[in-house]
């Protein structure tokens, strides 16, 4: 541990299981001395969230619900209730309806359209308004983003149109928050082995796909992700904002696949 997050606080909302985008991002934020607050959605995610904070030795773990008024006003609460000062928010949350990530994106519903961007994207906004009052100056927010918001991804569907509003959003709130000195940024890994991305159709076929191509010869690690969150949290980002970050072993940079796989 170098300490780059030494004395910072932070609340990373997302984290289902250990297997998770966010997970990855809070243990390696731990591991350079922040402190850090987890939520879960409900409880019977909190049986696998609580036991996994306490590996952190987190003094905050809550259950909250993004779509409720009541439990966000209750997470702010107890977030200021306990700490002075929030110095970094990641939002690792996206959710769209499992049948609708699979097959033509032409067939999505209006209520799952609104119901995706409303958790994916709008979610973003509100937790910034709620929390930027708490964010001294050299704070940081971190959401994640995918890159079926700019390219299409087979089965990816609304998901890419929510991941599309997200990094316009990013770069709309680095603008909004910059004058109080706090910085906003996404992360757009590559396919990962999540729970989250178990419910896009053919996930695994892409992650295969991906791995077998990218430049590195590989998709991203939790640990990658996470290192990321780490300079993006730390003062080495204090003159990066509104960026949306990829790792993904270079995939991202390809126009076709490698000459070995034509």
């Amino acid at each position: 541990m170098s300490g780059l997050l030494k004395n910072k606080k932070g609340l990373v909302i997302g984290v289902a299981n250990e297997r998770s985008i966010a997970w990855g991002i809070a243990r390696e934020m731990h591991r350079e001395g922040a402190e850090i607050a987890l939520t879960y959605q409900n409880k019977q995610l909190g049986k696998r969230v609580i036991p996994l904070g306490q590996k952190l030795g987190s003094k905050l773990i809550l259950e909250s619900d993004v779509r409720n008024p009541t439990d966000l006003k209750h997470l702010f609460d107890e977030i200021s209730g306990h700490w002075d000062g929030l110095d970094f928010l990641v939002h690792a949350i996206a959710f769209s309806d499992k049948s609708e990530l699979t097959g033509r994106f032409i067939n999505t519903s209006k209520d799952n359209f609104s119901n995706t961007l409303e958790i994916s994207c709008y979610s973003l906004i509100e937790l910034a308004r709620i929390f930027a009052p708490l964010m001294p100056p050299q704070s940081s927010i971190i959401t994640l983003s995918f890159i079926g918001s700019n390219r299409v991804t087979p089965n990816y569907n609304v998901m890419g149109i929510a991941k599309a509003a997200l990094e316009s959003t990013v770069k709309y709130l680095a603008n909004d928050l910059g004058k109080d000195r706090i910085r906003v940024n996404a992360i757009s890994p590559g396919p990962m082995k999540t729970l989250a991305g178990a419910a896009i159709g053919g996930a695994r076929k892409t992650f295969r796909y991906t791995e077998a191509n990218a430049p590195l010869g590989s998709n991203s690690a939790l640990e990658h992700i996470g290192g990321t969150a780490v300079y993006l949290a730390s003062n080495l980002s204090a003159s990066t904002t509104g960026e949306i970050i990829t790792v993904d072993g270079g995939f991202h940079v390809l126009g076709m696949p490698q000459s070995h796989n034509l």
